[in-house]
């Protein structure tokens, strides 16, 4: 992908999942990736697959949650290659339990702060640097920002709000010429799952996935690579979520039903 070469470019949750497999496809394009994630020794040892195939990356540990080292990652991620060409917001987290089961509501404070508060912090810190170089947004939401799941409610309220919002963005920031895109994986298998909040706030510690018949995230990031480059608007990544938003107009009842079943097969 030509347009992507000497890109800087900053993934946040690069320690793992998407983020790390969507590091390690960007690297041989000759990009030049910042890594961000709250744990350093995993984002150093990504950056040691990286710099073999390609630039050596920038690794920068961050909490997205927090405004103030959302500034402090742009801020020297500029410091150090001079410029922001793209911004992947990746960084996210999911729950796993009924609502009315629910004995900690705190984790959807947590889910919010997360998946949404924290790509509108880091977006904010890195329009200045985006607009002037015309510059793209990149964020990770997912189907379930588009319709119902049972079991991730606080989840799927994320994944809308930070659909809604860089839609809106979007339109803000025509005239500005940076490109907003949005990627809306089905079930990839990722660390994400078995991080799952359950009711009490803990993680599950298990995947409750069949990850033999999800997407992996080599193969997300394999989809996502060229919507990037083509600064496209929208990924969906499975035939399931597309039909699902005609469905949600046409047929809302059926559905739900998907929803419920995908959840309780686990794929």
């Amino acid at each position: 992908m030509e347009g992507l070469t000497d890109k800087v470019i900053i993934i946040t949750g690069a320690s793992e999942g998407i983020g790390r497999a969507l590091a390690l496809a960007l690297a041989p394009l000759g990009c030049k990736l910042v890594l961000s994630a709250r744990n350093e020794s995993r984002l150093l040892s990504l950056a040691h697959e990286v710099v073999s195939q390609g630039h050596e990356p920038f690794v920068f540990a961050a909490d997205v949650t927090s405004k103030s080292q959302c500034q402090q990652l742009i801020d020297t991620s500029v410091e150090h290659f001079g410029r922001i060409d793209i911004l992947v917001n990746n960084a996210g987290m999911t729950m796993s339990s009924k609502f009315d089961d629910l004995m900690e509501l705190d984790i959807l404070e947590r889910i919010m702060k997360v998946n949404y508060l924290g790509p509108a912090y880091l977006t904010h810190a890195a329009l200045p640097e985006l607009k002037k170089n015309l510059g793209q947004v990149v964020i990770v939401a997912s189907v379930a920002g588009l319709t119902g799941v049972p079991t991730r409610s606080g989840y799927a309220a994320s994944k809308h709000a930070v659909i809604g919002f860089f839609d809106s963005l979007r339109i803000e920031l025509a005239d500005d010429n940076v490109a907003v895109t949005t990627i809306c994986p089905d079930f990839v298998v990722s660390e994400i799952h078995k991080r799952a909040l359950d009711r009490h706030g803990h993680p599950l510690g298990e995947s409750p996935m069949q990850e033999s018949k999800i997407l992996t995230a080599e193969e997300c990031a394999k989809m996502m690579v060229p919507v990037i480059s083509s600064r496209g608007r929208l990924l969906i990544t499975s035939m399931r979520g597309r039909l699902g938003r005609l469905l949600k107009l046409i047929a809302p009842r059926l559905i739900d039903k998907i929803a419920r079943r995908s959840v309780a097969s686990g794929h």
